[in-house]
């Protein structure tokens, strides 16, 4: 379920609510009862498609050294054989 943030317009509180996207969002607000608006959020999930190999999400098997400084086992030099062993 999301979670959704919400602003009390009257008191200023401010709330964090989980419910489902097809549910009637929050109109009231719990601590004085005065009309709220659903604040944007970014949001923190998504999903990534495609034919990467290994943990490191690179594709074609490369190593994670060039773009994050460490490999997907959490070295700071190249493994000898991909994808990386712990």
């Amino acid at each position: 379920m999301p979670l959704y943030e919400y602003e009390c317009g009257s008191c200023g509180h401010a709330f964090e609510q989980r419910h489902g996207m097809n549910e009637e969002p929050v109109f009231r607000c719990p601590i004085c009862g005065g009309e709220v608006s659903r604040k944007i959020s970014g949001g923190a999930g998504f999903i990534v498609k495609g034919g990467s190999s290994g943990r490191s999400g690179n594709s074609a098997g490369g190593c994670s050294l060039e773009t994050s400084g460490r490999t997907c086992c959490g070295r700071d030099h190249r493994c000898q054989k991909p994808p990386c062993e712990g």
